[in-house]
């Protein structure tokens, strides 16, 4: 009988294993469908270190730690019991079983039990949170909405079952050893051993051999039931997220932010001056995407991280990062049987899988309100625990759009109308971008005045104004404090004035790759022609672009934000606060500043330096700060859908007590600046928003 079991078992094994091997086969097939991309495997050495860290280490997932802690002990349990399911096989043939070396050795089975213990609680933590925060009790506001909950509650009972089998596996074992004392090889098992000590010997080797199936049939159905079920995320990433995160975009480990990636056309990066015959701009099918962008919306997990951070998501906005890359995953495996079918037979391919080709990928499976709702934040990439790059396949998707399709936004016509005829947003004229100077009480030195062609020895940075900074009233009076404060320290600075253009920020993240190109080369090679090497800016966003984006074209300086090299000149002890601010004052992390260049530290640490400053955090900040609701292009857009991101994020500050709004961004600026004095918000004129340099200036003018 026992012989018959373990046949059985094994030809079960042997036919599990057989179709898990054919669908691992299919999900290649269909991640090769996908177009090349061969940046994804230099420097090797740093990608297995950094898998190594991060899938041991979780680090990912520990940015929410109770949830991290669990999952690594269930992550550490499916690897390590791995070895009760090679002697639950041998269990079935023989009750008294044990592996080879390992079975006899104490410290294994210690190790087993504590392993299985800690396992089976991080699980059962697991199902208690989805089950507290299951949509169908908090609706949208759940992380879980949207998400395939069955898959995710049979794997968790799955992994719970097991568990129940290994630690009553041990308590059978130790009494049909005839354990007749407590010992560290049974810590956790010895009451079931008590327990099931008066069993006769027979009847123990049955229970050991039922137990033993359980455990073996709970696995093998465990693998069948993926198999049957390759959009099934939450099993799937167990073996594909290895493979994401070594293939991650960049190989230190920094999440997919700041730059983004260029255009190419299977692997061959797109000459906009003389592009291929068969060159695309951007994504308009899911073909279309690269191998790596499959294999990223395969691996989501529909965990809802990126979801429960979204700004867009948390003000009723038709866009969840998640149900977006579900969104494609689904449409990539409806329609890989037809782009896997020779051309001339796709027409004998079934009905709903040629309706699924026909589908237009923004539009019908990608809603286009909720792909033009994306502030570019970054609160997605970096919450994500299996490195999906959200961003680059969202912007892939709008250039399509933008230079192809001419499918986008109606306010978008004005600003890149306005970008590409007179250099900035605003659609003012360059011989403007002076103005402010004009009212500063010390010379400006502006490059070419005095007939240079190269920056001069003596200057050490080259102040980059920015368009918001030369013509935007709020963020003027930012320029003009930055400007007295590096006077006042003695720095040496040089301004572009009308030799300045916009960067193509907004347009790049628009979709506007054309237009980005443009702004970018022209300024590239301006800053090149006069040796620009150190350059300060008042924006996050320029700051990104110059020292982010622009290395993509030959542009390489360092670039630092105002807060940084004002900070710096604090410590130094060349500019010294001394009227007290005694205010409650808050500080608003801009996602471009932060999530995408990590600049956490200069602005709080500039606070910290004023006098009779009280400093609130908002609850959310640094890595897991809100958006203003500018970014993306989407400071000219209007918000027509939900709530306003910039209100949302006022009424969070306003949480703080906070007599006093600071932000490190001109479109922060603006865009708190309006929601504070807002009716939905109705903080008039209690609450001011201020720009760190001019709260610092304040101080040390002693006004």
């Amino acid at each position: 009988m026992h012989l018959a079991l373990f046949l059985l078992a094994m030809a079960a094994l042997a036919y599990s294993l057989f179709r898990f091997g054919k669908a691992i086969k299919r999900l290649l097939g269909v991640i090769r469908l996908g177009q090349k991309d061969t940046t994804r495997s230099d420097n090797r050495g740093r990608r297995w270190k950094h898998m190594a860290v991060e899938t041991l280490g979780h680090t990912r997932l520990l940015q929410l730690n109770h949830v991290g802690i669990a999952h690594w002990f269930v992550f550490v349990g499916f690897g390590a019991l791995f070895f009760t399911l090679v002697t639950a096989f041998g269990q079935v043939y023989n009750p008294e079983f044990s592996l080879p070396m390992l079975g006899g050795w104490g410290p294994y089975h210690l190790v087993t039990e504590v392993i299985d213990v800690l396992t089976f609680f991080g699980i059962v933590f697991l199902i208690a949170l989805r089950l507290t925060k299951r949509p169908s009790r908090y609706g949208r506001t759940s992380r879980f909405f949207g998400s395939t909950m069955w898959q995710a509650y049979y794997v968790e009972a799955t992994i719970l079952v097991i568990t129940l089998c290994v630690i009553t596996l041990r308590g059978l074992e130790g009494a049909l050893a005839g354990v007749t004392e407590y010992s560290y090889e049974h810590l956790f098992s010895y009451p079931l051993v008590v327990a099931f000590k008066g069993l006769d010997p027979d009847v123990l080797g049955w229970l050991i051999t039922l137990v033993a199936l359980i455990k073996i049939a709970a696995s093998l159905a465990w693998f069948l039931v993926i198999s049957t079920q390759p959009t099934m995320g939450i099993a799937w990433h167990r073996f594909t997220s290895f493979f994401n995160i070594w293939f991650k975009r960049n190989s230190d480990g920094r999440p997919a932010l700041g730059a983004l990636q260029p255009i190419r056309t299977n692997g061959v990066l797109v000459d906009f001056e003389d592009p291929a015959d068969d060159a695309t701009f951007g994504v308009g099918a899911i073909e279309e995407f690269t191998w790596k962008d499959l294999l990223d919306v395969t691996t989501c997990t529909e965990c809802g991280r990126c979801q429960s951070q979204c700004p867009a998501w948390n003000t009723e906005k038709p866009l969840s990062p998640k149900l977006m890359i579900t969104s494609l995953r689904n449409h990539a495996w409806a329609k890989a049987p037809y782009l896997q079918t020779p051309e001339a037979d796709r027409k004998n391919l079934p009905a709903e899988v040629q309706a699924e080709a026909a589908k237009s990928l923004v539009g019908d499976v990608i809603d286009p309100d909720a792909l033009w709702a994306c502030t570019t934040c970054g609160a997605c990439v970096q919450q994500c625990p299996v490195d999906i790059e959200h961003i680059d396949h969202f912007v892939d998707m709008r250039r399509q759009q933008v230079m192809v399709d001419t499918a986008f936004p109606a306010e978008l016509n004005g600003l890149f109308k306005n970008i590409e005829t007179k250099g900035n947003p605003w659609g003012l004229n360059s011989s403007d971008r002076n103005g402010w100077i004009k009212e500063m009480s010390f010379p400006v030195r502006v490059f070419g005045a005095a007939g240079e062609d190269r920056l001069p020895d003596d200057v050490e940075w080259l102040f980059w104004v920015g368009c918001a900074g030369a013509f935007e009233d709020k963020a003027k009076k930012t320029t003009k404090a930055v400007a007295e404060l590096l006077h006042l320290a003695g720095v040496e600075f040089m301004v572009l004035g009308d030799g300045e253009t916009c960067t193509g920020d907004s347009a790049r993240r628009a979709g506007n790759e054309f237009l980005y190109q443009m702004q970018a080369q022209a300024n590239i090679e301006v800053l090149n022609e006069i040796g620009a090497k150190k350059i300060i800016t008042t924006c996050p966003h320029c700051m990104n672009a110059i020292g982010r984006d622009y290395p993509q074209l030959g542009g390489n300086y360092e670039v630092v934000h105002h807060s940084q090299v004002l900070t710096a000149l604090v410590k130094a002890g060349a500019i010294t606060p001394l009227a007290p601010i005694d205010e409650t004052i808050t500080y608003h992390d801009p996602c471009y500043l932060g999530r995408h260049n990590q600049v956490f530290l200069p602005p709080r640490d500039l606070l910290a330096a004023l006098p009779g400053a009280n400093i609130q955090e908002m609850e959310r900040n640094k890595e897991s700060s809100f958006c203003c609701g500018a970014g993306g292009a989407r400071m000219w857009m209007e918000e027509k859908i939900g709530t306003r991101i910039n209100e949302e994020r006022a009424r969070q500050a306003l949480a703080t007590g906070a007599t006093r709004v600071t932000v490190a961004c001109p479109f922060c600026n603006i865009m708190l600046s309006d929601a504070m004095t807002s009716k939905a918000v109705g903080a008039g004129d209690d609450v001011k928003v201020t720009e760190l340099s001019v709260l610092l200036l304040e101080s040390v003018k002693q006004r």
